[in-house]
């Protein structure tokens, strides 16, 4: 990246390539929404993203968004560059659970959606404990429009499918909460 700066580009015009049409792949079996899901963003300082990522991001989030689906941006320890991942124009950037959700969306700006951001080993703690967790992350969201509840990254093995489906019901039951306020 730094020290071959062009064949950086090139290898980013490959990637490009083959992301591309697996996108496409994905819209054409019905895809509703693509997922980017740029696992080592996070480990560029604000500059490098800018200098050697920023580009191919949001040519990938624009060819994407021309096949007719939104557009998810979303990579992990990302909290110095989200200002920056929401200029690629992606619809929703997802946010790691090492980021308060109000203070991230602060950071993507009003425009753009929010997906996130559960700690995925919150769902190895006591249902009390993980109450409390996604209780905050919904407050935090404040019912405002364009949030999508989800894990800060992946789900892990061996977690406890019935924490999963209680998130799920906690989810659903704070949403009527709220509606009926």
């Amino acid at each position: 990246m730094y020290g071959d700066t062009p064949t950086w580009r090139a290898l980013l015009d490959k990637i490009f390539v083959v992301l591309e049409e697996y996108c496409r792949l994905q819209v054409q079996a019905g895809a509703d929404v693509i997922q980017i899901f740029d696992s080592w963003v996070g480990s560029l300082g604000l500059e490098d993203y800018r200098d050697y990522a920023f580009e191919a991001s949001k040519r990938l989030v624009r060819a994407v968004q021309q096949m007719g689906v939104p557009v998810i941006y979303f990579g992990v320890e990302t909290a110095g560059l989200l200002t920056q991942m929401a200029a690629t124009g992606a619809d929703v950037i997802g946010l790691d659970w090492r980021q308060p959700l109000d203070v991230g969306w602060r950071e993507v700006g009003p425009a753009h959606a929010v997906q996130g951001n559960l700690d995925p080993i919150t769902l190895f703690a006591p249902i009390e404990v993980l109450e409390l967790r996604v209780k905050e992350i919904l407050r935090a969201a404040n019912g405002r429009p364009g949030h999508i509840f989800n894990l800060g990254h992946g789900i892990v093995p061996q977690t406890p499918v019935e924490n999963v489906q209680a998130v799920v019901k906690m989810v659903r039951e704070f949403r009527l909460e709220n509606q009926d306020a």
